[in-house]
């Protein structure tokens, strides 16, 4: 444990003095961003040391892991986000712990996820999950991408609907680096793209400034673009075992 503790807390120092870094690259002021630690597959273990080091917001993207993990730390003081692709059917399992879900990206989930919030007396943060790599359909109606997320042209009418349903609080946006399309190995660019987006939806929902964006790769250019928030796992936790 103590191994562990100490290797943990020599990881957060180096993503520390990274995200510090890119603050000030960027003439930006480290509070205005927070970072997140992506703690799926790593044990509940890891989550009370992160706790223990200051820690105060974790992330996982699989219910079935979440869950027990997420109960056992119920003691302390944490927000749960939920970053994976969310079926409605798991939509009751997550609003019992997470604080917020960041990848909403179509009309079924945010009705699932209102009339789950509304049963259990609960307020659930929502980010659009922004798919910068979705293709338009013939018909104008925004597709979803590879990694989830609507296209660009869905966020408007998904957001006003989140913001809209009880229970829900229209936080912001969130997007992954695309893989492919016009953004694909185009990090800094994609993200810039997602602040326009923010910018655009700050304007009918002026609270929903959240953007969450970068990871372990890019989270410098995430800051350089202006994200409030980064998700952050490999550089804290390690390279994660292969899922079988």
């Amino acid at each position: 444990m103590t191994d562990r503790r100490t290797e943990l807390a020599a990881n957060l120092a180096t993503v520390e003095e990274r995200i510090v870094a890119a603050c000030v690259a960027a003439g930006r002021k480290r509070e205005d961003l927070t970072l997140i630690v992506v703690t799926k597959t790593y044990p509940a273990e890891d989550v009370r040391i992160l706790s223990e080091l200051g820690v105060r917001h974790v992330a996982e993207n699989r219910d079935q892991d979440a869950a027990p993990k997420a109960a056992a730390c119920s003691d302390l003081p944490l927000s749960w986000h939920f970053v994976g692709q969310l079926q409605t059917n798991k939509v009751r399992s997550v609003v019992g712990y997470a604080d917020v879900v960041q990848s909403v990206d179509r009309a079924r989930l945010v009705t699932a996820l209102s009339k789950e919030a509304v049963r259990t007396g609960r307020e659930v943060g929502c980010l659009i999950q922004v798919a910068l790599d979705a293709e338009q359909s013939a018909a104008g109606k925004a597709g979803l991408g590879a990694r989830g997320g609507v296209g660009v042209e869905g966020v408007e009418e998904l957001g006003a609907l989140v913001a809209e349903a009880p229970g829900l609080r229209l936080d912001g946006l969130m997007t992954v680096a695309p893989l492919t399309g016009p953004y694909a190995g185009r990090e800094q660019a994609a993200f810039e793209r997602l602040m326009d987006l923010s910018t655009d939806l700050r304007r009918a929902h002026p609270a929903a400034n959240m953007v969450s964006a970068g990871m372990s790769a890019d989270l410098e250019q995430a800051v350089a673009a202006g994200a409030t928030h980064v998700r952050v796992g490999t550089a804290v936790l390690g390279v994660r075992p292969r899922l079988g």
